[in-house]
């Protein structure tokens, strides 16, 4: 019985795995024909844009609604609800003949993913025990690292051959995946709370005037902060509040919460930046970029289990230095070899994927160890939103450093100047994993010191 138990749970992380893989991809897969889109209905830059834009904006607010629900509903309902409107929304883009119907189809299709992350980081909380809990996360992980890679390749392959429509066919596999989260999901238990359904939407607000505050104009901050200010005073007067205040009043996972957002948006660098410093530097096709970003994704999905076996073995302190020790290293070689052969710069994104997926299990599994069950899915949910709100930000910001005009080269080891606006960013993000690393250490022996005090007291 116990067996045929694992055996079943371990059917149930690949097929999380290669939902994640598939639903990523679809994040990524409409970027490269973006000026096809905009030919073909006559569009501005700005307006074609929404087509990326409203799918990343709604697909990180329903991570964490979709995770408050999953406090409530059962999660093999919540990926039936999404999958299946996931696959019908990808079904109309198929048959999209204007710009408006095609904008109607990515934002069902990323109302209907953002169940896919929520229930992703769940599912190996509720289905293992906490000393298996990082090789659990280290499996379903693997498929982001996978699907980031592979949804650009994918995206030339199928635009070379066939119209750009063919795109929404990719996701459409979803739904094969369905019967076998109906069959291997159990019914975990649930809370019968009421959901306050006017907090959620404050908070939604919260987050998509702060996105478009970082990608369209600055303007929108101002409607951000008031609408934040109206979700506290909502949470700390509903009698059920969307969030319980209390879960902002745990230090451990206020902490590892901010920890997550600087970690994730330094780890956004590689998924952005890499393509560009290729195609500047190298003057790589996009075909090629891709292929040299295959090895990374391959040999992230190969050890992230073996990350997580670390996790769980040796704790999560050891594999987050393996992860700052991966990162630094991979900044520091683009930095000082960011103009050497295109091969000798897959060999250091490995490095770097590799670390930001570690990263990505410490602090998944960490942020999952703080959270008590009533307050786990909607816990994990706010981790995950802020993860997409940290990546627009960082975006943002790495886009504007790479206009600036840098005067000198920063970093000494570096003899060539080809590049070297690139060289001085993965100089400065190698010196901030650095910082991060000694920020983390510093704060556990804090909390250990604690520890010994209240024991002491205790006494």
């Amino acid at each position: 019985m116990e067996t045929t138990l694992k055996k079943s749970n371990e059917t149930l992380l690949i097929v999380v795995m290669l939902t994640l893989t598939l639903s990523s991809m679809s994040i990524l897969l409409f970027n490269l024909v973006l000026p096809l889109i905009r030919e073909e209905f006559q569009l501005t830059s700005s307006q074609v844009s929404w087509v990326t834009s409203s799918y990343t904006l709604l697909y990180g607010i329903g991570t964490a609604i979709y995770g408050k629900l999953a406090d409530r509903y059962k999660l093999k309902y919540l990926l039936t609800f999404g999958l299946v409107l996931f696959c019908l929304a990808s079904l109309l883009g198929f048959f999209s003949t204007s710009y408006w119907l095609l904008l109607v189809a990515r934002c069902m299709q990323a109302i209907g993913a953002a169940a896919i992350p929520a229930a992703a980081t769940l599912i190996p909380i509720r289905y293992y025990p906490v000393e298996q809990r990082g090789k659990a996360m280290g499996t379903v992980f693997a498929g982001l690292a996978l699907g980031s890679a592979l949804g650009p390749i994918t995206s030339a392959l199928v635009v070379s051959v066939l119209d750009w429509r063919w795109l929404f066919t990719i996701p459409m596999l979803l739904v094969l995946t369905l019967p076998f989260y109906l069959k291997l999901l159990g019914d975990e238990q649930t809370t019968q709370s009421k959901i306050d359904w006017f907090g959620g939407a404050l908070l939604a607000l919260t987050v998509a005037q702060l996105l478009l505050t970082v990608t369209i104009h600055v303007g929108w901050l101002i409607g951000a902060v008031v609408s934040l200010v109206c979700f506290i005073l909502r949470i700390r007067a509903a009698k059920h509040p969307f969030v319980q205040p209390m879960l902002f009043q745990n230090r451990e996972y206020s902490f590892y919460l901010m920890l997550a957002f600087i970690v994730t948006g330094i780890g956004y660098s590689l998924f952005f930046t890499t393509p560009l410093f290729l195609a500047e530097v190298h003057a790589l096709d996009a075909s090629i970029i891709g292929l040299v970003m295959v090895p990374a994704a391959a040999v992230t999905a190969l050890l992230n289990r073996h990350g997580g076996k670390l996790a769980d073995k040796k704790g999560p302190t050891v594999l987050f230095f393996v992860a700052s020790s991966l990162l630094f290293s991979c900044y520091f070689l683009l930095s000082t070899f960011i103009d050497s052969n295109v091969w000798f710069i897959a060999c250091f994104l490995i490095l770097g994927y590799v670390g930001q997926s570690f990263m990505g299990i410490v602090m998944s599994r960490t942020v999952s160890l703080t959270l008590p069950d009533k307050q786990a899915g909607v816990g994990m949910g706010l981790l995950m939103m802020q993860n997409f709100i940290a990546g627009s930000i960082a975006i943002a910001v790495y886009s504007r450093i790479i206009d600036v005009e840098a005067s000198r080269l920063w970093n000494p080891f570096s003899s060539s100047l080809a590049g070297f606006i690139y060289s001085n960013l993965f100089l400065g993000l190698a010196i901030l994993c650095a910082v991060v690393f000694v920020i983390y250490r510093y704060h556990l022996q804090k909390r250990s010191t604690r520890n010994i005090q209240e024991f002491e007291e205790g006494i």
